[in-house]
């Protein structure tokens, strides 16, 4: 008896062309569960909020605020993960 290209495994093991294995499919649901949380977050924080800056205030939708605050953290972490390599 013959077998399908895909019900042999391919080299190393791996599952053939065109067959995902248990753990891409459990990356890939949790990709799109992760996209649907933030795309909910975003939608549901569309109002304006009044944002004092430190020379005047403006408004502003709270999810523009709520995004540059994450990428002032994610830039300040990885400049300070910078110089702590750069001391070891």
């Amino acid at each position: 008896m013959s077998r399908s290209p895909t019900e042999n495994p391919g080299p190393a093991g791996k599952p053939a062309a065109g067959r995902r294995g248990t753990r891409e499919l459990l990356r890939t649901a949790g990709i799109i569960a992760l996209v649907v949380l933030i795309t909910l977050f975003a939608v549901l924080n569309v109002e304006e909020v009044k944002v004092d800056w430190v020379i005047g205030s403006g408004q502003a939708p709270l999810i523009v605020v709520i995004v540059i605050a994450l990428l002032v953290g994610i830039v300040i972490t990885y400049l300070a993960e910078r110089v702590n390599r750069r001391r070891r």
